[in-house]
């Protein structure tokens, strides 16, 4: 991924010599925001963003335009203009609509770079290009080259957004199945994805699937490691749901542990491509289907007769699996590709794996007593909402990575063996409920250690607006053995288990907890670790998604200033107005 830089400077040149003096300075806050965002952002697989400064500063429209066919040359996804001075506005200014654009406009007093940081931000308004102005409280002086802290966490906030939309553009997303169970999630529409994000739809059956397994459409000395791995490191629990004589037998529990194993094999295949099977005679089939994200439809043509695909969800969007550490993959449960995307946002903003889950169950205070017998935790004193999924919560939510001491959920080139494998550890693969899924497989069972911050997301389209955000930050939260145990036997004593508290706001929907589960959309939930939600905002914004209910201090949130023409006094609704006149992103 890479950003472009736009130097802009006064361009009056001459015997004063205004240009010539402000060169230095000009292309020395190019340099320092390059440096600044290459040590700080990278992208989902570890690379660092490379930021492309253009050749020289950019004073009329013949540099403008030179820099834009130099920018499209190197495939820039987004562009940061910077400049310590007054410019020449719509002259200077980048007039691509397709991409993402910041302008900083360094506050210092010798030469007016707010002026011109003003002026430009009124010319993209007013030609409906929407750009973000990044302008620091402080004054400089005009030799200090440091940049200011509020200026870069706007300028990373601003740049890891960026890079969310060129990672996106482009790419697919790989439906495999149809609607699952009548949920709305599932109705794959690709007005959603062309339109907001850039992206096409590919659609597969799930017979797909088994063709491959009946071929041999697959690397087998891969299947033989990773079911070798499988066995070594996912351990099996007890059946807890199926009683003989109508439990699988041995027999038939391998023979789901071996299909499993494939299905997983398999979808990242029909993701990323393979270069073993254009090597051995399936070119069609390992070109891929470029899709940063899929769905798995699953329930119920599948999983009536075939093994669930809980086990290929999990550990594809998990950070590792039998070839070591890797980026996660997102890979929606029930083919929800509205939660897909909710996860793939929260994944491309912290390269983190994201979990998918039902937004099961509100626990009030006095319910939680009445059936643990015991008071509700601290942490847990307003209620808690039950997060639980059979399907694609990564492994890593167990939460047996940490941070300072503290659970957390790391990019993979960040996470250790050790933290890999106490996740490992802390989880069992439980065997299907056969009556939910009556051809077997295997689910993730674990409990996510409690204090980490999460960001719980979902996208829900509305019929005549379109899509719509929502994002509840909060913590995960531990509860005595004992009551956790009561709740997650009534409720599904083999699927994973986070249990989680939203920060309250005490005003609208975050009144309290049972508020945020009364007011969000849909049955599905998409979290991510760390409090992202203002990054989550931001990225919405550059989308042209408005978003509808979220607890993010006011202060984090940044969007472009032309939102700030359609009202300030309630800037939810003028969220709303700016994405409805400016459209999305992609037309």
């Amino acid at each position: 991924m890479k950003i472009g830089i736009r130097p802009t400077i006064d361009g009056r040149e001459g015997a004063l010599g205004v240009r010539q003096g402000l060169e230095g300075q000009t292309m020395g806050l190019a340099q320092a925001a390059k440096q600044l965002i290459e040590g700080n952002v990278k992208d989902r697989y570890g690379n660092k963003v490379e930021c492309v400064v253009f050749d020289t500063t950019i004073g009329g429209v013949a540099e403008a335009a030179a820099c834009a066919e130099k920018f499209a040359k190197e495939g820039v996804c987004a562009t940061l203009t910077v400049t310590p001075c007054w410019c020449y506005g719509s002259e200077t200014m980048d007039m691509d609509p397709l991409t993402p654009k910041a302008i900083w406009g360094f506050n210092g007093t010798d030469f007016p770079g707010a002026v011109y940081l003003a002026a430009v931000a009124a010319a993209h308004t007013q030609k409906g290009i929407p750009a973000f102005k990044i302008y620091g409280h402080d004054v400089q002086d005009a030799d200090d080259s440091t940049i200011a802290e509020d200026v870069k966490a706007l300028l990373l906030q601003w740049a890891r957004s960026a890079v969310a939309v060129g990672q996106m553009r482009g790419k697919s997303y790989l439906s495999v199945g149809n609607v699952a169970m009548g949920i709305a999630g599932s109705i794959v529409n690709p007005v959603l994805f062309e339109k907001y994000f850039g992206m096409r739809c590919e659609y597969k059956d799930m017979s797909e699937i088994i063709r491959r397994v009946d071929n041999g459409i697959y690397d087998p000395q891969e299947y033989e490691k990773a079911l070798a791995w499988a066995k070594e490191n996912c351990k099996e629990n007890d059946d807890i749901y199926n009683k003989p004589p109508h439990a699988r037998t041995r027999e038939q529990k391998d023979q789901d542990w071996e299909y499993s194993v494939k299905m997983a094999l398999i979808m990242r295949d029909m993701m990323d491509g393979s270069d073993y099977l254009k090597q051995n005679g399936w070119n069609e089939e390992g070109n891929g289907n470029n899709a940063i994200a899929s769905g798995f439809q699953g329930q119920r043509q599948w999983t009536d007769f075939m093994p669930n695909g809980d086990f290929m969800e999990s550990i594809l969007c998990s950070s590792f699996d039998w070839n070591g550490l890797r980026h996660p993959y997102v890979v929606a449960t029930e083919n929800d590709c509205l939660t897909g995307l909710s996860m793939l946002m929260g994944h491309l903003l912290t390269n983190t794996a994201p979990l998918f889950s039902d937004v099961r169950t509100y626990w009030s205070p006095e319910a939680y007593k009445r059936v643990t017998g015991e008071a509700a935790p601290d942490a847990a004193a307003g209620g808690m909402i039950h997060l639980s999924n059979s399907g694609a919560t990564c492994v890593d939510a167990a939460g047996w990575q940490e941070i300072g001491g503290k659970p957390a959920i790391k990019p993979f080139w960040e996470i250790t063996e050790a933290e890999r494998d106490a996740c490992l550890k802390n989880t069992v693969w439980t065997p299907g409920n056969l009556n939910c899924f009556r051809g077997g497989g295997y689910s993730s069972t674990f409990r996510t250690r409690g204090g980490m911050p999460i960001t719980m997301t979902h996208i829900n389209w509305v019929d005549g607006l379109g899509p719509v955000l929502q994002i509840a930050e909060g913590y995960t939260v531990d509860l005595p053995e004992g009551a956790a145990k009561k709740i997650e036997d009534r409720t599904d004593p083999g699927w994973p288990s986070t249990f989680f508290v939203p920060v309250i706001t005490g005003t609208g929907a975050f009144k309290d907890v049972y508020t945020v589960m009364d007011r969000w959309g849909a049955n599905h939930g998409a979290s991510v670790y760390g409090h992202v939600g203002a990054e989550y905002i931001t990225l919405a914004s550059m989308l042209r998604i408005p978003v509808n209910m979220h607890n993010v201090p006011e202060g984090k949130i940044f969007r472009p200033s032309a939102w700030n023409e359609l009202g300030t006094a309630e800037p939810e609704a003028a969220d709303y107005r700016a994405c409805q006149l400016f459209g999305p992103l992609y037309g």
